[in-house]
């Protein structure tokens, strides 16, 4: 639309006066309207392409996209403390390894209950063990001998205490404390014996029944004896239920009077079985047979001299104990033993016993004799 000519303007003209004036602001209008209108067909106009110069933010939430996280491997589980738990609690000391003999003078302990568990083969009777807070039997009821004594150790075993009351009584009263004592498990009624024995201060070992030499003329009782001709396992029940014949003896020996055991005794795959039981119930062994290497599995020795093999005369004995000494202090400790308690055996150990003093010897008891347990396949 042309814009308002000059003449328009005139008096008496299009826009003269007060209508003019209205009729001005009307067209000015109609050009607006129509100005709007073209730009509206024309569409809006290109808008220059942005660049971004930094992060942008969204106001308004993001386009539903399913796009899976990265997978990451989940951490190991940790397992919750408790408070009254530190996280690395400090190691606890190891106890002492167990070792056999007292220290103490005075005479022994009873038996002890929680020494004991019940032996399943019988009523009323039980088997040895180790105490829940690591007691062992071959040292509560061991002889008390003084450790710090320097002197060399010779010790003695009787055997066969139990099969006669009056010998064995004199055994028990006529001999010092530091002589040890072995009984058999076929003495009947000793209870009282055994009493005496620990008021006197000596300890006692078990005899366990093992097949000797001279087998079946030897016998020991092969109802109830260990036998070579048995399995392991079978001469382990025959071992418990000997073990469960009396309590109170801190460990067992293949001395049965005048049998050793030697044919059992030499078979280690028979032997060695019943150590390690022995060794399991806190005992120690004792080997009857002569000059033998150091065992394994359990605190053990051998005797050293056999004190009344025949012949048994004073002189012998006499001469046998001397012996005896003799070893003692040349090798620092010596074991011997009697192994029937006949009255001039007993006669002559009584006044030996009187003599170890002035020649520089200790009398000890067998818990104070024996060695640790030799390493497996070195007999040291």
């Amino acid at each position: 639309m042309a814009a308002p000519s000059f003449g328009m303007l005139r008096s008496g003209g299009f826009l003269a006066g007060w209508r003019g004036l209205r009729r001005f602001w009307v067209l000015v209008l109609l050009v607006l309207s129509a100005g709007a209108g073209v730009i509206e067909m024309l569409g809006p106009q290109p808008q220059p392409e942005m660049v971004a110069m930094g992060p942008v933010t969204h106001t308004d939430p993001l386009p539903a996209k399913s796009v899976p996280p990265a997978m990451k491997p989940a951490p190991p589980a940790v397992k919750p403390v408790p408070a009254n738990v530190p996280a690395h609690p400090e190691p606890q000391p190891k106890p002492p390894a167990m070792r056999p003999g007292r220290t103490t003078a005075g005479p022994i302990v009873d038996p002890d209950p929680s020494l004991q568990e019940p032996y399943p083969g019988g009523k009323n009777l039980s088997l040895p063990r180790i105490s829940e807070d690591g007691r062992a039997p071959m040292a509560t009821y061991a002889a008390g001998f003084d450790p710090s004594n320097l002197r060399p150790r010779v010790g003695i075993l009787i055997a066969g205490i139990g099969m006669s009351q009056a010998e064995s009584l004199s055994a028990i009263k006529d001999l010092p404390g530091g002589v040890t004592l072995v009984i058999s498990p076929y003495a009947s009624n000793i209870s009282h014996l055994l009493e005496v024995a620990r008021m006197t201060e000596h300890e006692y070992l078990l005899s366990i029944p093992m097949e000797p030499d001279g087998y079946p003329v030897n016998d020991p009782d092969d109802r109830h004896a260990l036998m070579t001709s048995l399995p392991s396992t079978e001469n382990l029940d025959r071992l418990r239920w000997v073990l469960s014949r009396l309590a109170g003896y801190v460990g067992v020996t293949n001395a049965l009077g005048q049998m050793h055991g030697e044919r059992l005794s030499d078979m280690p795959s028979q032997l060695n079985p019943v150590l390690t039981e022995v060794a399991h119930r806190g005992l120690l062994f004792v080997d009857a047979r002569t000059g033998q290497p150091l065992l394994a599995d359990a605190w053990n020795r051998s005797v050293d001299v056999q004190i009344d093999a025949d012949p048994v005369d004073t002189a012998t004995l006499d001469q046998r104990l001397d012996a005896l000494t003799q070893m003692a202090l040349e090798k620092g400790a010596a074991l011997g033993l009697v192994s029937v308690p006949r009255p001039t055996t007993l006669a002559r150990v009584a006044v030996w016993t009187n003599t170890l003093a002035e020649k520089g010897v200790a009398l000890a008891p067998v818990s104070a004799l024996v060695r640790p347990p030799a390493q497996q396949g070195t007999g040291q």
